[in-house]
């Protein structure tokens, strides 16, 4: 009774933050590819699991004011989920993972195994072995925490060497992000010969011709941030979205994805607004074009939800009673970028600043910057302080985060839920057997 005047709550709560929106933003205006019109109910053929990592709903907000109108996921709002550890309130992304991939809890820093050390077997293996096809996306390491938890099964997750070869051991079927250096070359060979065509920049990836196997290491460690990202290089976390699901669909039996827009959490972490607002992005492309296959479709749940919150953004902060996210549309690179760029005296800070923000800075401002011991996040904070973009942390908070879903399954979403309750749901709506903990 308690968990069913909840869901009621907070799916009223939803409809009225939804139309609160359009009421508040006046200028707001829905997007292109709003999600609306496929049924609610019924059996999911496929499942497009799709975590922004690190992203909350001050993220949500501010990423519409500085986009200028509603986002894709505004139309898919349905639920809010907790994000807790086994072992502490604040969860890192290796618990987070672990509990969306398999509905146990696990300790921080520990990849799909219990606090007892016993392998827990995933929703992505789940997948497989009732004939589905599967596929890892993600804009970090391929290795990292997140991808990681749905294919591989690790005391810590610093172990990213040893998680390599597992998600071959697993026959994950697309393999799409960064860390070249944890597949040696003699992995990759073995790789080739199990059938996988494998890419390493974005002119191969979007020339590969039909094939059922696919791997693509695009950077020897995590790829650029996508202020940063060569276009002419490294694909987008929505080219390589799309890659992954021509490879996907042509399994009749359906598939499992999990697409991570990695970056976010990182930008969280250096407190850089800007890497922050435009990852958000570009992980909004990857959504639309999750949206796009399903419309399409018929028979494809999309369900998005963010693994934890990072860094404690606010919208507005400093005392000023207001909030200018708008100013980050101009900045075209991160902190780290712009530091790099500073000569050894730093004299040239406001010209750097200038350049790649359009900002004047303050004598003071500059100052700042050329007296901190870390120019890089001295820069991300006059920026943040510029846009009114607040920060309570370096590192993660407890927040529970939005859910979002849309298609066949969706309505299972609805309401607060543990993290562990997603695999649950998202096999129930496959229709596929799945027992947490087994």
């Amino acid at each position: 009774m308690f968990k069913k005047s909840i869901k009621k709550k907070l799916l009223s709560f939803a409809l009225v933050s939804t139309i609160a929106v359009g009421g508040v933003a006046g200028s707001l205006s829905a997007p292109e590819a709003e999600a609306k019109s496929i049924p609610n109910k019924g059996k999911a053929k496929n499942v497009i699991f799709m975590i922004p990592d690190g992203y909350s709903t001050s993220y949500a907000t501010n990423y519409r004011w500085y986009k200028g109108e509603e986002t894709v996921l505004d139309s898919m709002l349905v639920g809010m989920q907790r994000t807790y550890s086994a072992n502490s309130k604040v969860t890192d992304s290796a618990a987070a993972g672990t509990a969306m991939a398999t509905g146990v809890k696990t300790n921080n820093g520990m990849i799909s195994t219990s606090p007892d050390g016993k392998d827990l077997e995933t929703v992505l293996e789940a997948a497989e072995k009732n004939g589905k096809s599967s596929g890892l996306v993600a804009t970090s390491t391929i290795t990292h925490a997140t991808p990681a938890v749905f294919a591989s099964h690790v005391a810590s997750r610093a172990d990213e060497a040893e998680i390599a070869p597992q998600l071959l051991d697993n026959d994950v079927d697309v393999i799409l992000g960064g860390g070249k250096n944890y597949f040696p070359e003699t992995l990759l060979n073995d790789a080739k010969k199990d059938g996988y065509k494998y890419v390493s920049n974005k002119n191969e990836l979007k020339n590969t011709k039909k094939t059922n196997k696919l791997i693509g290491l695009f950077a020897d460690e995590g790829m650029a941030p996508e202020l940063d990202r060569d276009e002419t290089n490294q694909p987008s976390l929505a080219d390589m979205t799309k890659s992954a699901l021509d490879v996907l669909k042509r399994d009749k039996n359906g598939f499992f994805l999990m697409v991570e827009g990695s970056q976010i959490d990182w930008a969280g972490h250096d407190n850089d607004a800007a890497w922050a607002m435009k990852d958000s992005e570009a992980f909004e492309d990857a959504v639309a074009e999750a949206v796009k296959f399903a419309k399409k479709d018929g028979n494809t749940l999309v369900v998005v939800t963010g693994d934890h919150d990072t860094g404690g953004m606010s919208v507005g902060g400093y005392g000023k009673g207001d909030a200018n996210p708008e100013i980050l549309r101009n900045v075209t690179a991160t902190g780290d970028y712009m530091a790099n760029e500073l000569n050894k005296k730093r004299s040239n800070v406001k010209k750097v600043v200038k350049k790649y923000t359009s900002l004047d800075l303050t004598n003071d401002e500059a100052n700042r910057i050329k007296l901190a011991e870390n120019p890089s996040m001295e820069i991300n904070k006059v920026i943040s302080e510029r846009a009114l973009v607040g920060w309570t942390s370096t590192g993660h908070t407890g927040t529970d985060v939005p859910l979002y879903a849309y298609g066949p399954g969706s309505d299972l979403f609805a309401g607060l839920h543990e993290n562990t309750d997603l695999p649950v749901m998202i096999a129930k709506a496959m229709k596929v057997k799945f027992k947490p903990g087994k």
